[in-house]
């Protein structure tokens, strides 16, 4: 395959054909997109919500070919024992980090069917989605370029350093209101002007991703270009510097 010929989404389509994960192959080319005409920008990709690496491995790509850029990924990466069945029947999450317990799926719970169709069997392959997303780094040789951090977005700013920057941050964490309004503020401080923000599940079937983005990003004179690209992938742009005029 000559990389330089060959289209984009052709090289998405097959790089991701067997990697666990929900998002689909529009999503995954808007967010390659954005990646990609972030050259010229300093500072690094974040995503906060990895899963097994599937938009991982385009955001990667993406990263090599635009060169000088790392992909951070933040995720709690659970083992099977970190999940824990509700009363209801529904699944949700809770891992122990640097002494502070992380939750997942809260708000919206993964019920019985989803979890034990597309969860469960990952557990009979890996101890961990740690070691799934591994797997996937590893066979679409990005090591040099992914590097992975086990937490929520508070923890990883925590351990960044004061330099830190970041030219496009996509999330996709935990989907109630608070957790994605949180991961807004952890990370717009990072942002650079022109830098992007992108979500997942935006103006779909996840209300607190849709109000946050609202109250965060469409509320906010910091953000311009806000635009909904797919079904479920919203983007906004950092000012360059002041207030927008739109």
């Amino acid at each position: 395959m000559d990389i330089k010929t060959t289209p984009i989404v052709t090289q998405i389509e097959t790089l991701t054909q067997e990697i666990h994960g929900w998002s689909p192959v529009d999503q995954l080319y808007t967010l390659f997109n954005m990646a990609y005409f972030t050259a010229g920008l300093e500072g690094d990709i974040v995503e906060i919500g990895c899963w097994c690496g599937r938009s991982t491995s385009v955001l990667g790509t993406a990263a090599r070919l635009i060169g000088n850029t790392k992909v951070h990924c933040v995720d709690l990466f659970p083992g099977k024992h970190d999940w824990k069945r509700n009363p209801d029947g529904s699944h949700s999450l809770e891992v122990e980090i640097k002494g502070k317990t992380c939750s997942g799926y809260k708000t919206q719970t993964v019920w019985k069917e989803p979890y034990e169709r597309d969860i469960a069997p990952l557990y009979e392959k890996h101890d961990s989605v740690l070691d799934a997303f591994r797997e996937t780094i590893r066979k679409c040789r990005l090591e040099d370029l992914v590097i992975a951090h086990r937490g929520d977005s508070s923890l990883f700013v925590q351990s960044a350093s004061e330099t830190f920057r970041c030219k496009l941050a996509f999330i996709d964490g935990d989907h109630d209101y608070e957790s994605v309004c949180c991961d807004i503020r952890n990370l717009e401080k990072f942002l650079v002007p022109g830098g992007w923000m992108c979500f997942d599940d935006a103006f779909s079937s996840y209300d607190g991703v849709s109000q946050a983005i609202r109250d965060c990003i469409l509320d906010n004179s910091g953000f311009y270009l806000g635009q909904q690209m797919t079904r479920k992938c919203f983007v906004a742009r950092k000012v360059n510097g002041g207030a927008r005029s739109d």
